[in-house]
């Protein structure tokens, strides 16, 4: 029997006769597509600005403050391309940097994207399976958690479930090249947001490559391969840039910037499973149920894929794009480590389509299993989006208030490394300039950061804001506030002797210590 023609798991009412509810009702997934965007929208809007600003967020606000030819130089000399940080400038611009503001704009793109995968879905297996699937993608804790950070990566999931909707209505209609132009600027605006949109790239081409074993011959189209050139064209202008962030890896990682990520174990394949759904690493479980759910879920994809008989093969599509560019990360990370949760959030999203799509199937004999089953999923994404909520009130901003109440004309603020630095940046209301501490490292080298990485954002200060030694400060001033982590070692190794600490706080892993020189 057709999927789109099986009763769904509550009954819907007959639509009304009101023209605008009618409209409604057309939406993927009926008039429930909207309580699914409304749950989508809860969830990542609730304790939205909860958390204080992090390192990688304060180093995209310090980024998107430049103007945007200046934003295309300093992208070029980091790890991640220009669009998202384009578009958080003109953002910024109109709306203001306030904390909602430059947050919402990652919520956004979550929203739209839940959006876009319930309308995939139904494509590939109909309403029921939309509705099923949209409900468990509105809740999964990692689109949650990184819709409510100020990066890329919602953006980019948003491009990337955006143009595999493109390809789809291509593969349904090939003669309409409105489909692939669509998906051209889709996928380049992805390329233009992240790298590992390459991955997405693959899973396309694998899925043509399976029709093509089914007798359909797609991706031998002049037009497919014409929509691709067009792609590489358009990002040409980016290439010379990419090339020389390649050359200057070795800079990156011992800035690390790149050479912080783990190396992988055959565990880290069932982890990776575990950051999706609770954002922990799933190491501290039960053995046997940490390896059991990853590996139980895995056969419920494969039973997804096995049992495809849509002429399209579109719910193979949906596991493909979930599965694929997760495994190949995972193999390539054995020779240079790049398995990390939130690069691979635009695939991590395509998992709960995938189990949409089997509940349905699976309602088709049991209903009451099949809701079981979307029940059980529900309440173990509930343990992350608990984890994602529950904030400490000791965080980073309060470390910072501390200083700013504190402060006089003349104090010195002086932050112990890079990871600090860039959020102190926005919650520093002082008017003063933090400096930044650059020891040189233990084998007499210099400490100061490379022009890659976070480091291209400072560079250009570095005459007025590096102290390589604390003796080395100007005498023009008595108090020196130091901002620090904490931990067993001191950030601030020498603090000179003469010093006289007079005042001190720690929030949560920081702390801020201020001193009077003689």
């Amino acid at each position: 029997m057709n999927a789109q023609k099986e009763p769904p798991l509550i009954e819907l009412q007959r639509l009304p006769r009101q023209a605008w509810l009618r409209l409604l009702g057309q939406a993927p997934a009926g008039l429930w597509f909207w309580p699914i965007m409304l749950l989508a929208t809860l969830a990542r809007l609730y304790q939205l600005t909860a958390s204080a600003i992090w390192c990688d967020e304060g180093s995209s606000l310090v980024i998107s403050a430049y103007p945007p030819s200046q934003i295309w130089a300093h992208a070029g000399h980091d790890v991640h391309p220009p669009l998202y940080y384009l578009v958080l400038h003109g953002w910024m611009a109109l709306f203001g940097n306030g904390l909602f503001s430059i947050r919402v704009i990652s919520a956004l793109p979550g929203i739209v994207s839940v959006g876009l995968g319930v309308w995939l879905t139904q494509l590939a297996a109909g309403r029921r399976a939309a509705l099923l699937g949209g409900l468990m993608l509105a809740l999964l804790p990692i689109a949650v958690h990184y819709s409510q950070e100020i990066r890329m990566y919602p953006l980019m999931g948003m491009w990337l479930m955006g143009a595999t909707l493109a390809l789809v209505y291509w593969v349904k209609h090939p003669r309409r090249n409105g489909f692939l132009v669509a998906y051209v600027l889709l996928m380049t605006a992805s390329f233009y947001t992240h790298y590992f949109t390459s991955l997405c790239v693959l899973a396309h081409w694998a899925y043509l490559a399976l029709l093509r074993g089914g007798g359909n011959r797609l991706v031998q189209r002049p037009a497919w391969w014409l929509a691709n050139v067009a792609i590489v064209a358009l990002y040409v202008p980016w290439i010379p840039s990419l090339a020389d962030l390649v050359q200057h890896v070795p800079e990156l990682a011992a800035g690390n910037d790149v050479g912080w990520i783990s190396d992988v174990t055959l565990g880290s394949l069932p982890s990776m499973v575990w950051q999706y759904l609770i954002l922990s690493d799933g190491f501290d479980l039960p053995v046997a149920l940490f390896a059991g759910l990853p590996l139980l879920l895995g056969a419920i994809v494969g039973w997804v894929l096995y049992s495809d008989r849509h002429p399209l093969r579109l719910p193979s599509l949906l596991v493909i794009y979930s599965t694929l560019p997760l495994l190949v990360i995972f193999l390539i990370s054995f020779k240079t480590p790049l398995l990390v949760d939130r690069y691979m959030m635009f695939s991590a999203m395509g998992l709960p389509l995938v189990l949409g799509i089997a509940a349905d199937r699976l309602a088709r004999h049991s209903r009451k299993l099949a809701l079981t089953a979307v029940i059980a999923f529900v309440a173990v994404q509930a343990v992350g989006l608990q984890r994602n909520y529950d904030v400490d009130d000791d965080q980073f901003d309060k470390m910072v208030a501390f200083v700013n109440q504190r402060y006089q004309a003349g104090d010195r603020i002086v932050v112990s490394d890079l990871f600090w630095y860039f959020g102190y940046l926005y919650y520093n209301t002082t008017g003063a300039e933090p400096l930044l501490y650059t020891p040189p490292k233990a084998d007499g080298s210099s400490g100061r950061p490379t022009d890659y990485g976070f480091g291209n954002l400072v560079d250009e200060e570095a005459e007025r804001i590096y102290v390589d030694a604390l003796n080395d400060l100007p005498r023009d001033h008595q108090r020196v506030w130091l901002i620090s982590g904490t931990g067993d070692t001191d950030d601030f190794a020498s603090i000179p002797s003469q010093w006289r600490k007079v005042d001190q706080t720690v929030v949560g892993d920081t702390e801020a210590r201020l001193y009077e020189r003689p």
